[in-house]
């Protein structure tokens, strides 16, 4: 079976098409500045060069027909018809209580999703326009939400509970949720296997690092704390965002800066994390190349941000009562030898000792830790869209 998987931000929209027998990835691409002059489709398929077209896209749906008609292409697509298309799998950020798991999608399904909305008012609608839009395109055809959240729901009361009047939670769902979770989930059952180890007997650490980046801890198969909150803001600093932060710093500074709280909250979501703290920019490529010539708010904002990874390392190995491996994945955690470095440089208490030629190697599972290292270091590629075609196959095929 061929899935399309589909994940849709607001203006955008990123897409593969995966063969569930083979696992290989047969085109892919992504749809920029949808309803916004100068959108551009971006196609590539699997051992070419991509193809880029100028075309006008006033809605996902004109967005996602393009995408179909690309694969569908004489010239450079991989399908011939629709009809080779067997499902498609739509990553969904916030399934609140609502969703434990990946469901088929229906009436019903869509309705929650819009329930949920109000706690992921930037993603939940752009997430659902990508549906409907298939359903127009693709009618009678399978379809499967992936929850961002989902892996998430196995976290203890204690641990999602916040600090604050309790009927917050019970009328407005006040709650750590977090994200990523597909992520997670994939990395740590392929980290057991990479291992060749039962994650049923494993107590793992998981540090997706990024632009957007949140660590986790994944104790015999669940996850038991995750460190982003009721939204992606929480947690470590990120690209953009600051992550923890003392509460009272939002008064503060919106009487300092005239601010409301629309305002403050455009400043810790867009403006804060490492491009705020550096001045220099929000991509970790930019930070690591100044940080590797010197640049002194370079070398704090990426000790800061190498800190507050192995704060969050330190708190779930005491929420697990230990860790037997830690896993470094995402666009950072996979690439980012020297910010690995300067996680694991903290990690001494644990025995933790890295093989810094196998930390600088990359673009595989691969062990970056010494064989006397108490606990197993490894840098695992996450692969978010092979998950959710493997949920979803594994849901259209019951």
């Amino acid at each position: 079976m061929n899935v399309l998987v589909i994940n849709c931000g607001s203006s955008s929209l990123k897409y593969q098409l995966i063969d569930s027998v083979t696992e290989d990835v047969l085109a892919k691409g992504l749809c920029e500045r949808i309803g916004i002059d100068g959108s551009q489709l971006v196609y590539q398929k699997a051992g070419c060069d991509k193809i880029k077209t100028k075309a006008p896209m006033p809605s996902h749906q004109e967005a996602i027909s393009l995408v179909l008609n690309a694969l569908m292409d004489p010239e450079n697509g991989v399908i011939k018809s629709l009809d080779e298309i067997g499902a498609a799998g739509h990553r969904i950020v916030h399934g609140g209580e609502k969703f434990t798991e990946s469901v088929v999608i229906d009436d019903e399904v869509i309705a929650a999703i819009e329930e949920c909305s109000d706690l992921a008012p930037l993603h939940n609608p752009a997430n659902l326009i990508g549906i409907h839009a298939c359903q127009k395109l693709m009618p009678g055809k399978p379809m499967v939400a992936v929850f961002d959240t989902a892996f998430h729901q196995t976290m203890p009361e204690y641990a999602y509970l916040y600090g604050l009047p309790y009927e917050y939670y019970e009328k407005y769902g006040v709650r750590r949720y977090g994200f990523h979770g597909t992520s997670h989930k994939f990395v740590s059952n392929h980290l057991a296997e990479f291992l060749g180890k039962d994650i049923k007997d494993m107590k793992i650490i998981v540090c997706h690092l990024g632009n957007g980046s949140s660590v986790s801890a994944v104790k015999y198969g669940k996850c038991v704390d995750t460190s982003m909150g009721m939204t992606p803001l929480e947690g470590l600093i990120m690209g953009t965002r600051s992550g923890d932060i003392d509460p009272a710093i939002m008064e503060y500074i919106a009487k300092k800066e005239n601010l409301d709280i629309a305002g403050v909250m455009e400043v810790l979501n867009k403006k804060s994390g490492v491009g705020g703290l550096s001045q220099i920019s929000s991509d970790f490529r930019d930070l690591e190349d100044a940080q590797a010539e010197g640049n002194p708010a370079a070398i704090r904002t990426m000790a800061a941000f190498e800190y507050r990874v192995a704060k969050y390392i330190g708190a779930y190995v005491a929420a697990m009562n230990g860790v037997d491996a830690i896993a470094f994945t995402a666009g950072v955690g996979e690439n980012g030898p020297v910010t690995r470095t300067g996680v694991c440089k903290f990690l001494g208490y644990l025995g933790v000792e890295l093989d810094e030629e196998a930390n600088h190697k990359r673009g595989f599972d691969n062990i970056i830790s010494t064989p006397d290292s108490k606990v197993t270091v490894c840098v695992i590629p996450t692969d978010e869209e092979l998950a959710i075609a493997r949920e979803t196959v594994r849901l259209v095929e019951k």
